[in-house]
Parts: structure tokens; C-alpha cells; sequence
């Protein structure tokens, strides 16, 4: 980065100061990871530069037949991954790819029924806020009081009540696997579409390691970021006769030109969730969140549901005479990253909340196992026993040190970085 060292160093200290944050801290936020020099190298390349509205061999502008290969050799890719009939790499994100298939399929003020935010859902699910919950008529499915899971049964009654046109299935803070099958059930049973938002799981689900929704949803919606290990952006799966749908509303319906340094570094992450190696690294990340969570468990903490099937689980905080807002704010002080969270029925506000949300990707990807998980639990409740304690925040903090420096990250990377 001489270059931008010498034109703008304010942003090139903060990108530095970012790169060694990175390393210095302990990543545990279920939503983020951490990419590989390939694919930062495909981001940050002169395909910046192109404009390519439009489709391989069907663009509105000329000089597009290298991107041309690149935009297919992404959707190719996935096709394999996932085993879909279609797929769309365009979306810049997982809510513009959500946004896509809402409005190809359903016209403002159409009934949604999608997983309630507080239960584990996300914005683009029908939040106020959120074009979808301005645009279409939403209602929500939430979890069993009791067992802090999904009840299909309650979900096939909600369904049976309001006659969605579409049923979305999909979270953003839900710990336990989904059964896309019986989803499918309840949707045929009131003759709607099926949408599987799988921006969470699809590392898991490209590994055979979680049901996979492509085989029973119309549409399947994903990110390329936390699990997969890919750039941020999103991209969309349909069955083949959907395609063309899809394809006219991402372009030109809420998108212009791609942005095609994105989509090589999706092609990139696509590829390498076609080795081995990652079918490996996604038993890895389920073996540690089960043993982060577990190790959470025995040290007096309660996890929503009871633990997790996936990646992430949910700490509540609410009999720790803590907040969540609290609890993650103690913990990044002492390197520990996690985010603030809403529990199921949760008595805090989403911006206070009764507790933290904690997931395995990035420190799995640094190399981490079972052993670290440990060490990290052990870290976290030294945090929260004491969390105004100055003397101990520095004391987790020096040993936060000693962990990551046995699994550095972008070693080269920094290397270079400190000789400039």
C-alpha cells in the first residue's frame, strides 16, 4: 500500500490500524471472518474500474469479455456448490438479494410470514424499518417459550391463518438447525413461495454439514461473507424457471452496474468451498462453537436452547445482573469481540439487550480448536465476573495477546505492512 500511504496516510493508518486490530483481537462475531490474501487480492484489483450492466455476453456496455468470464465462472460455481438450477452473483449484499425476490415475486402489501427479529430473524425479514416491512404486510413466527426452538406446528397454524404469498425461513441469531423440508410442507399446504435466507449457514450447508434448503425453496438467498469465508456481497439461487425473474430485478431493477472486483473474489470464495479443505474447516467451526458453548455451560451461563447446531449460540445475561450492551463493551476493552444481542422474549431493548451473541468462523479460520475454545471461555468469564475492573481487563487483555501471537493472522501481510 505505498501508494496510498503517500496519497491519503489518514486512510492508510486506519486501514493499518484495522489490519493489526484484526490480529490483536479475538473475533468471536458470528456474522464475520476472515478472508484469505487471494481474495483480497481479486477485491482490490484494476476490475474496479468496469462498469458491466448487464449479463455475460448481453451488456450495455463494450469491453466486457474478461468480466464476462468472471461473472460466469461465480455463478458456475456456486451451481456446484449448492447443486442450484440458477444463480445470480450481482447482489452487493444478502438484503438487496432478499429485496430481489420480494419484489420479482410479490406486489406491495402482500403477506410475508417470516421469523420475528426478537426470535433470531433479520432486518430484511420484515423489520418497520426495513423496505420489507414498509412495503409488504408481515407476519411474524416466533420460537416455544419452553424449548427456544422453532414449532413448525405453530408456523403451519400462523400460515393456515393468513395465507402468505411467500413463507421465509432463515435467521440471523438462531442456534439450532432448520428443517427446510417441513417448511416446504407448510408452504405448499397455503400454496406460497418458499424463500430460505441462508447468509448465516451457507458455509455449512455448501459442506453437507446442514440440511440444504436449494432442493425444496423456489429461492434461496445467501452472503458470501461468514461462513463462507468470502468477500461481503450476497448472491441468489432459484429453480430455473424463476431465472429470467430474477435476473430483470437485480438488473436493472434495484441495481446498476455490478461491481465486478466483488463478484471475482465471489468466484474465488466459490472456488475454494469446492476443496476438501473446507468441508474440514466447516467441521472445525461446529466443533468449536460446540465447545465454546459448552465450556460457557459449565461455567454457570445460560445458552438459549440449550446450545447450538450450527456456528453461533446465544449467552443470556439477564440472571448475571448484566446487559448485553454492557457485557460486549467490557469484552472488547479486554480484545474480545462479540456483539450485543436479544434473546428470545427478551425484556431489554435491542439496543441495550439481555445478551451476547458468540460464533467460531474467524478464530477457526486463524486455526483455533477445541483446546483454544476452552482457553477463550475461561477469558470471557474472567471478563464478566469483573467487568469494571481496570486491573483485570488489562490482565485478560495481556493473555488475548499470548493466544492470538500463536495463531497470527495476515503474517505477511503485516510484515510488510510494518517495513513501510
Amino acid at each position: 500500500m505505498r501508494n496510498l500511504k503517500k496519497a491519503d496516510p489518514e486512510i492508510y493508518k486506519a486501514i493499518l490500524d484495522e489490519t493489526m486490530r484484526e490480529n490483536e483481537n479475538l473475533e468471536l462475531i458470528a456474522s464475520e471472518n476472515f478472508v484469505d490474501e487471494a481474495i483480497l487480492e481479486a477485491q482490490g484489483s484494476v476490475l474496479t474500474n468496469k462498469y458491466a450492466e448487464g449479463y455475460p455476453q448481453a451488456r450495455w456496455y463494450n469491453g466486457c469479455h474478461h468480466v464476462d468470464v468472471i461473472e460466469a465462472l461465480a455463478a458456475e460455481r456456486a451451481r456446484s456448490v449448492f447443486g442450484a438450477e440458477h444463480v445470480n452473483v450481482q447482489p452487493h449484499s444478502g438484503t438487496q438479494a432478499n429485496m430481489a425476490v420480494y419484489f420479482s415475486m410479490l406486489k406491495p402489501g402482500d403477506t410475508v410470514l417470516a421469523m420475528d427479529l426478537a426470535c433470531g430473524g433479520h432486518l430484511s425479514h420484515g423489520h418497520s424499518h426495513n423496505f420489507s416491512g414498509k412495503f409488504y404486510r408481515i407476519v411474524p413466527y416466533g420460537l416455544n417459550r419452553k424449548t427456544e426452538t422453532l414449532d413448525y406446528s405453530e408456523i403451519a397454524a400462523l400460515a393456515k391463518e393468513n395465507k402468505p404469498k411467500m413463507i421465509l425461513a432463515g435467521a440471523s441469531a438462531y442456534p439450532r438447525a432448520m428443517d427446510f423440508k417441513k417448511f416446504r410442507e407448510i408452504a405448499d399446504s397455503v400454496g406460497a413461495f418458499l424463500l430460505v435466507d441462508i447468509a448465516h449457514i451457507a458455509g455449512l450447508i455448501a459442506a453437507g454439514l446442514h440440511q440444504n434448503p436449494v432442493p425444496h425453496a423456489e429461492f434461496v438467498t445467501s452472503t458470501t461473507h461468514k461462513t463462507m469465508r468470502g468477500p461481503r456481497g450476497g448472491f441468489i439461487m432459484c429453480k430455473k424457471e424463476f431465472g429470467k425473474r430474477i435476473d430483470t430485478e437485480v438488473f436493472p431493477g434495484i441495481q446498476g452496474g455490478p461491481l465486478v472486483h466483488v463478484i471475482a473474489a465471489k468466484a474465488v470464495c466459490f472456488k475454494e468451498a469446492l476443496k476438501p479443505s473446507f468441508k474440514t474447516y466447516q467441521k472445525q467451526i461446529l466443533k468449536n462453537a460446540r465447545a465454546l458453548s459448552d465450556e460457557m455451560a459449565g461455567r454457570g451461563y445460560r445458552i438459549v436452547a440449550g446450545g447450538t447446531d450450527t456456528h453461533l449460540f446465544l449467552v443470556d445475561l439477564s440472571k448475571k445482573s448484566m446487559t448485553g450492551k454492557d457485557a460486549s463493551t467490557a469484552l472488547d476493552k479486554a480484545g474480545i469481540t462479540v456483539n450485543k444481542n436479544l434473546i428470545p422474549f427478551d425484556k431489554e431493548s435491542p439496543f441495550v439487550t439481555s445478551g451476547v451473541r458468540i460464533g467460531s468462523p474467524a478464530v477457526t479460520t486463524r486455526g483455533m480448536k477445541e483446546k483454544e475454545m476452552r482457553r477463550i471461555a475461561e477469558l470471557i468469564d474472567m471478563v464478566l465476573r469483573d467487568p469494571a475492573n481496570k486491573k483485570n481487563l488489562s490482565g485478560v487483555r495481556k493473555r488475548v495477546d499470548a493466544l492470538v501471537k500463536e495463531f497470527p493472522l495476515y503474517k505477511e501481510l503485516i510484515k510488510r505492512l510494518e517495513k513501510e
